[in-house]
């Protein structure tokens, strides 16, 4: 049976603790998240994460990604130094598979994400 859910007030949700980000460039910089839906496969997964200030690599070769700021700054470039983007509240930005890059998050960012896998399988 196919179920209906909705999940309100992101901008509020209660997080899982904060953690040191793995690829973070900015000592002492941390991140938290929660997931709030994964499918059935595992291929597709969407949640809330947050971020403090600081810079760290990011890597979306084995799936892409759609981010929905909700709240805070950040600036997105990609590896091969190309292009940088500007993101805040309201704005949505996609990562599409295989992409890399770095974020430098300016003020405290939350955003509602979508990884999707589903092209690598």
């Amino acid at each position: 049976m196919i179920t209906l859910q909705t999940f309100g007030d992101l901008a509020n949700r209660t997080l899982d603790n904060f953690v040191p980000k793995p690829t973070s460039l900015t000592e002492g910089q941390k991140e938290a998240s929660s997931v709030l839906w994964e499918s059935d496969d595992g291929s597709t997964k969407i949640g809330v994460w947050e971020c403090m200030p600081g810079r760290f690599t990011a890597d979306r070769t084995a799936a892409g990604e759609y981010c929905h700021i909700i709240a805070g700054r950040a600036s997105v470039t990609n590896a091969d130094g190309s292009g940088t983007r500007d993101v805040g509240p309201g704005d949505l930005l996609v990562l599409p598979q295989g992409w890399t890059g770095s974020w430098e998050i300016h003020e405290r960012l939350r955003k509602m994400f979508i990884i999707d896998a589903s092209l690598s399988r």
